[in-house]
């Protein structure tokens, strides 16, 4: 048995989620049997965000998410596509409402354009997030902390929302091939 372990403590972007791509599909290659991908995220792009969760829960061997001390936005959904969830005692995560940035001066299409996009990402990670967590004895108002209300569950909160599995401090295994995505 072969694992590998990808940290993964960057923002989510164009140039990190190709790190992530390329660290996993290169563990492929060498033969891992299991990745455990250990998180320390602020969040960051959603498309590149659901295009990571798309890519893990494709991947043909079992993925192992922890979360390292914070794992916050988009990084919910990352951490989210791990079959096996697990956090550090002392970590959190954070959910909060959508924002974009916008530069410059936008007219009526453009701004419907991303209002609806706004809609659609906030459709798509409210789904992720109930998939995920379906069954748990205190399921996340997800539209509520994605709208109006942010929130930060601690580790002990996130076992009982179906985020993780266990609390765990996850002791790092000497024999594991370890890779790193950092920006």
């Amino acid at each position: 048995m072969s694992l590998h372990v990808v940290h993964f403590t960057a923002p989510i972007n164009s140039h990190t989620c190709g790190q992530l791509i390329d660290s996993c599909s290169k563990a492929l290659q060498q033969g891992a049997s299991r990745i455990v991908l250990k998180i320390a995220t602020m969040g960051g792009e959603c498309s590149y965000g659901f295009s990571l969760y798309n890519f893990l829960i494709s991947l043909p061997v079992p993925v192992h998410t922890h979360n390292l001390g914070t794992v916050e936005s988009m990084g919910n959904i990352i951490f989210l596509a791990g079959q096996r969830r697990t956090a550090c005692a002392y970590s959190k995560f954070l959910f909060h409402p959508f924002h974009w940035t916008l530069n410059g001066s936008v007219d009526h299409a453009r701004m419907a354009e991303y209002a609806m996009s706004l809609d659609y990402d906030m459709h798509l990670y409210r789904r992720i997030v109930e998939e995920r967590t379906d069954g748990a004895r205190e399921p996340l108002d997800i539209v509520a902390c994605l709208t109006a209300s942010p929130r930060i569950v601690d580790a002990e909160q996130a076992l009982g929302a179906g985020l993780i599995d266990e609390v765990d401090c996850l002791t790092a295994q000497a024999d594991a091939v370890q890779w790193v995505v950092h920006s």
